[in-house]
């Protein structure tokens, strides 16, 4: 390993926007589910098919009407 490194003619990750952050969060157990009967038909993982639904409620503005009745 060298002492010291130049990094002065480096350039910022053009990826460092796109990259995932870990979190926890809670779902049900049947919510859970539907997402894994779905990424099996999907063929991808229940985490990026969530990923992907929350991303599109993002982008369409998607607005949740609750009502606790």
């Amino acid at each position: 390993m060298r002492d010291n490194y130049d990094f002065s003619e480096s350039i910022q990750n053009p990826y460092a926007k796109r990259l995932k952050k870990q979190i926890t969060i809670e779902l049900d157990e049947n919510t859970i589910g539907y997402f894994k009967n779905m990424s099996k038909e999907k063929g991808i993982s229940y985490q990026s098919l969530i990923n992907l639904y929350l991303i599109d409620c993002a982008e369409t503005h998607r607005n949740l009407e609750i009502s606790w009745l």
